[in-house]
């Protein structure tokens, strides 16, 4: 049974830092390091986009117009885990962020659709003052 565990949101002040990150588990036949990770944020009322994704093969990374120069993603396929490092946080970067794996979709791809075969149970990031 596939498992994505987030951890590391939380309040903050605009201006301010957070690290998140999604430790997986459980991924059928194929090890977890090829499989394509991303984080989907949504806030109430709106609809859910894709922040910042992680190819499983290459590497390879993409993010949103939004977060580019602020946000970084990366992975340690030895701990199974990518992290969201969030920094220059501002109120509109509040919201449910979910991370999403998928086998058979790019970095890209997942962050534009936005779409995962498997999700996390999210976490809360709220920035405010």
């Amino acid at each position: 049974q596939v498992q994505l565990v987030e951890s590391g949101g939380g309040m903050v002040q605009p201006g301010g830092s957070l690290r998140l990150a999604c430790t997986a588990s459980g991924f059928p036949s194929d090890p977890s390091d090829s499989y394509t990770i991303g984080w989907l944020r949504q806030a109430p009322g709106k609809e859910r986009e894709g922040v910042s994704c992680i190819n499983g093969t290459d590497g390879d990374t993409y993010y949103a117009d939004s977060v580019k120069g602020r946000f970084t993603i990366s992975r340690d396929n030895a701990k199974n885990t990518v992290y969201l490092q969030m920094n220059s946080l501002k109120p509109e970067d509040t919201a449910v962020y979910y991370c999403a794996a998928d086998r058979d979709v790019t970095a890209r791809g997942m962050c534009v659709i936005p779409y995962g075969d498997y999700y996390g149970q999210g976490t809360q990031v709220t920035v405010s003052s």
